[in-house]
């Protein structure tokens, strides 16, 4: 089921300290100043500079400020983020955005080693990988679409905010009061993923209202499968060997 903000990080319990990715937006500026009066003196920033947009340099300002407001750590991760020939924009933006987050998680040998980092993604973002997969013929694994948990570079990656609706986190921070920037590019629906935000998801909203519980409960479930087989692949793999015998 859906739920506030302040119930999904009342049952957030990552280990400390935490990273969280801010790139300025409403989401990860609320994610970041959520967890920041949780565990005041545990939180760290990392900001990814991603150089693709004039915008960029606001993005950076606005996550320096908040920073020193909150007296939150800030490492500013600058990256290459242009495609290679037949990769797509976002996945290019995406696998720096991860190489940036585990180098910034080794900055700072004085402090405490970073454990975890969580990202702001939020119940609409997974509705939208659900049916980017779904556009694609995805299996099982595509459709289980992001998880809510997960290792990766000796590190354990959460997105507490996969059961919040992306207009309760907006909600949530008008009323502390707290601004952030809008990336100039969500409104360009020459991306797949804007697309679905703006013409597909007010229509679900209008017919289907529980849409985002009913997709979530989908999505884990095909997780499910998902790791089913991927045991059952295990213990056959076990049976015949490697190389089969």
């Amino acid at each position: 089921m859906t739920q506030s903000l302040d119930a999904a990080l009342r049952v957030f319990a990552p280990t400390l300290p935490l990273a969280v990715g801010l790139s300025g937006g409403a989401d990860s500026t609320a994610l970041l100043l959520a967890c920041a009066r949780r565990w005041p003196g545990q939180v760290r920033a990392i900001h990814v500079h991603h150089g693709l947009q004039a915008a960029a340099d606001g993005f950076e300002q606005h996550c320096v400020d908040l920073c020193e407001r909150l007296e939150v750590p800030l490492v500013v991760q600058r990256v290459d983020a242009r495609p290679t020939p037949g990769q797509s924009p976002e996945d290019a933006a995406r696998q720096a955005r991860y190489k940036a987050f585990e180098a910034a998680a080794q900055v700072g040998k004085a402090q405490p080693a970073i454990q975890s980092i969580a990202l702001a993604q939020h119940a609409d973002d997974q509705v939208e990988t659900l049916l980017l997969a779904l556009s694609r013929g995805a299996g099982v694994a595509g459709l289980a679409a992001m998880p809510a948990c997960w290792e990766r570079a000796g590190l354990v990656w959460h997105r507490p905010l996969l059961q919040v609706a992306g207009t309760d986190v907006r909600d949530w921070l008008r009323a502390q009061g707290q601004p952030w920037v809008e990336d100039p590019t969500n409104t360009d629906e020459r991306y797949s993923r804007n697309r679905i935000r703006a013409q597909l998801l007010p229509a679900l909203d209008a017919a289907f209202p529980a849409f985002r519980d009913t997709f979530a409960r989908s999505a884990s479930h095909a997780a499910q499968a998902s790791r089913l087989l991927d045991e059952i692949a295990q213990a056959d793999l076990a049976l015949v060997g490697v190389p089969p015998q």
